[in-house]
């Protein structure tokens, strides 16, 4: 009878089915404690909730390692922490960004601006306005702008480019 040093494979199976903990008995054991330690912290039984979801996906996602981790549960609660610290700093950043104050713009300068800018344009042949619109306005393709003008897609990039350089030029002679 050969004996092993690793014992027979039954004995190899009864240890692993016995150490390693099943995600779906780790889910049963930790949901509950987890959504409700996460109530306690965020005051909001959704939030609370979602952040518990997200740490239980993030554990299951990584289950062969926290598996064999001395305490699984710690992981658990360590990462549905910093998912709530996260949400924090970004709630924290968008706050900061709501408060703070930017100048708005002067209105005599948004007219002045939308002035020069629909004199330059008028100034445009029709066929470079017809194109510039289309394209640049309207996001259409140069493909969809030259069957809308009844012309080849070549000529659309023509009347494009000459367009901008006009227009470049007369915005450039209005600044100086």
């Amino acid at each position: 009878m050969e004996s092993s040093a690793m014992g027979s494979p039954e004995t190899l199976e009864e240890v692993t089915a016995v150490t390693v903990l099943r995600f779906e008995e780790f889910f049963q054991a930790e949901h509950v404690r987890l959504a409700r330690a996460l109530y306690l912290l965020t005051g909001s039984a959704a939030e609370a909730d979602e952040l518990t979801q997200e740490a239980l996906v993030r554990a299951y996602e990584r289950w062969d390692r926290v598996r064999q981790m001395d305490s699984p549960q710690g992981y658990l609660f360590r990462t549905a922490l910093n998912l709530h610290r996260s949400r924090l700093r970004r709630l924290a950043t968008r706050a900061r960004h709501l408060v703070e104050p930017r100048p708005s713009p002067d209105p005599a300068e948004v007219v002045q601006g939308r002035d020069t800018l629909a004199r330059a344009l008028a100034s445009l042949s029709t066929g470079q306005r017809e194109a510039v619109v289309l394209v640049e306005w309207l996001g259409m393709n140069q493909g969809d702008a030259a069957t809308a003008l009844g012309i080849k897609p070549g000529s659309v990039r023509a009347r494009l480019s000459r367009a901008k350089a006009d227009l470049r030029r007369m915005l450039e002679d209005d600044d100086a």
